[in-house]
C-alpha cells in the first residue's frame, strides 16, 4: 500500500509538470528531458525486468533511462558529446543500477565487482566512440545501424564475460554459464530494443503538440489520484489485505 501511494503521488507530480508545460519553458524547457527519462526508463525497465526480474528491471530502467535521456537530448541539439569524465559518471550510475539489482540475489561482493567491471567496460567503449548518441536520428520508424548492432554484440559478450569472471573470482554462482548467458542475452536484447526505438522516442519527444501533452498530464493526475485513494477504498469497503 505504501508503494502504491508513492506511485500515485509521483504520477500526480509528473502530470502537474505536463500541465505546466508552458511555465516550464515550452519546447526548450526541462519537460522534454523528463519525457525522455520516463520513456527510456519504461523501455529499459521492461526489457531487463522481463528477463532478470522486476527489481533489476526497476534499478536498471531508472538509471539507464535517466542517463541516456540526458545524452540523447544533447545529441538532438547537434552539440558535442559530454566530456569523458561526465560520461564516466553516467557509466558508474548505470553500473550502480545493475549492481543494486544483483545485490539481493548474489550478495554485496558480487554486486560491487560486477558493477565495477561493467563501469570500466563502458568507460572504455566511450573512449572508443561508442555511446548512446551514436548515429543519432529522430524519425517515425525504428532503426539499427551497423555500428549500433556492433555495439550491441560487444555489450552482450562483455556482460557474459563479466558474469563468468565474477562467478569465478568473487562468488560462485550455480550454473554459472547459464546465468552468464542469461545476463548477457537479456542485456543485449534490452540494448537492441532501446536503440531501435530511439528514433521514434526522439521524434515524438520533440514533436508532441502542447494540447496533447496537457491531456496526457490530466490522465496521469487522475491515475495518480486513483492509486493514492486505493488504500482508503479498501478500508471503506472492508477488503482484507494479506
Amino acid at each position: 500500500m505504501a508503494g502504491v501511494a508513492i506511485a500515485g503521488t509521483s504520477l500526480d507530480v509528473l502530470g502537474s509538470l505536463y500541465l505546466a508545460y508552458d511555465l516550464l519553458g515550452g519546447q526548450h524547457g526541462p519537460l522534454r528531458v523528463l519525457t525522455r527519462m520516463v520513456t527510456y526508463s519504461v523501455v529499459f525497465g521492461l526489457g531487463y525486468g522481463a528477463g532478470l526480474g522486476w527489481l533489476l528491471g526497476l534499478t536498471c530502467g531508472v538509471t539507464a533511462g535517466a542517463t541516456v535521456a540526458f545524452e540523447l537530448r544533447r545529441a538532438s541539439e547537434a552539440r558535442e558529446h559530454f566530456p569523458l569524465p561526465l560520461e564516466a559518471l553516467f557509466s558508474s550510475i548505470r553500473g550502480a543500477g545493475f549492481g543494486a539489482g544483483l545485490y539481493p540475489l548474489l550478495g554485496l561482493r558480487f554486486a560491487l565487482a560486477f558493477a565495477g567491471f561493467i563501469t570500466a567496460g563502458q568507460i572504455f567503449q566511450y573512449s572508443r566512440g561508442m555511446r548512446p548518441g551514436i548515429d543519432y536520428s529522430a524519425e517515425r520508424k525504428p532503426r539499427l545501424t551497423r555500428r549500433q548492432i556492433r555495439g550491441v554484440i560487444v555489450r552482450t559478450l562483455g556482460y557474459i564475460a563479466t558474469a563468468l569472471i565474477c562467478s569465478a573470482l568473487v562468488h560462485h554462482v550455480d550454473h554459472s554459464w547459464t546465468f552468464a548467458l542469461r545476463v548477457g542475452l537479456v542485456t543485449g536484447l534490452a540494448t537492441a530494443l532501446g536503440t531501435a526505438v530511439n528514433p521514434l522516442i526522439e521524434y515524438y519527444a520533440d514533436s508532441l503538440p502542447e494540447r496533447r501533452l496537457g491531456v496526457f498530464g490530466i490522465g496521469l493526475i487522475l491515475l495518480g489520484f486513483t492509486l493514492q485513494s486505493l488504500q482508503y477504498w479498501l478500508s471503506l469497503l472492508d477488503v482484507p489485505i494479506t
